[in-house]
């Protein structure tokens, strides 16, 4: 038995919550997707709100997953300890709010785990061994599949996550660079990979912000709240397939809508 899953790449601001709404659900349908996953902590342009989160579902997320902002809304905190079906990064510090992991009901009664990892390259020192803390959750409860989002800057750190988790991972994607990457791979044992999805948001912009506010920032101009740029969205994801007997990638693809 073969099964889709889709991953969503970053979701920026009120226009990238939209655009995924009005696109996801016939994206779904078109490739028979049975399961996806959506990256999310970026759809209040820094954090996620309770009102962004239920959109997203409603759109047909079956899971958020966050990063190095999950916490830049405040009002996101009771939302995340309620529903299992939003994750922050397992490698937080134990005492983070929320879970970094879960195993989610999938089709045909399969058991699908999905993991969020944050990286330690060019981020916060603070955070667990990405490496290690995998391995742990790896050896917990039983799941058919593991499904893993590692939001990351450093693209090395990225790669070699994938080789330490080929064979026992089926599918391992990249967030938070907001810049889609054109590897998509099937390791040696069957584990699909890239480096990056991209976001989904304005496309006129820097990585969804306004050009104008990252320009500032290099010229050394004061600190300004990030804005959202206006204008037309774009939403990158990564289709893979996994044939889940032989519990292995078998291929993935690009699904870019502009």
């Amino acid at each position: 038995m073969n099964i889709h899953v889709l991953a969503v790449g970053d979701v920026v601001g009120d226009s990238g919550v939209d655009f995924l709404c009005r696109h996801l659900p016939a994206l779904r349908k078109l490739h028979g997707v049975h399961f996806t996953v959506v990256c999310g902590e970026n759809a209040a342009c820094n954090g996620l709100l309770p009102a962004q989160a239920d959109s997203i579902f409603s759109a047909g997320a079956d899971v958020i997953t966050m990063g190095n902002h999950t916490w830049d809304k405040q009002q996101i905190v009771k939302y995340m300890e309620r529903s299992p079906y939003i994750i922050r990064p397992a490698n937080y510090t134990a005492r983070a709010p929320g879970r970094g992991w879960g195993v989610f009901d999938g089709p045909r009664g399969l058991r699908i785990r999905v993991a969020d990892l944050i990286g330690r390259v060019g981020m916060d020192a603070n955070f667990d061994n990405p490496f290690t803390k995998i391995d742990e959750i790896l050896k917990q409860d039983a799941a058919d599949l593991t499904l893993v989002d590692f939001h990351a800057e450093a693209t090395s750190e990225k790669g070699a996550m994938a080789w330490h988790l080929d064979g026992r991972v089926q599918a391992l994607w990249g967030t938070h660079t907001h810049v889609p990457t054109a590897d998509c791979q099937v390791l040696p044992q069957g584990l699909g990979f890239v480096t990056d999805l991209g976001m989904t948001g304005p496309s006129q912009s820097v990585i969804g912000i306004r050009p104008e506010q990252a320009v500032n920032r290099f010229m050394g101009g004061l600190p300004r709240r990030f804005e959202p740029a206006p204008g037309p969205c774009k939403l990158n994801a990564v289709l893979f397939e996994i044939d889940a007997n032989a519990k292995r990638c078998v291929a993935l693809q690009r699904l870019d809508i502009t």
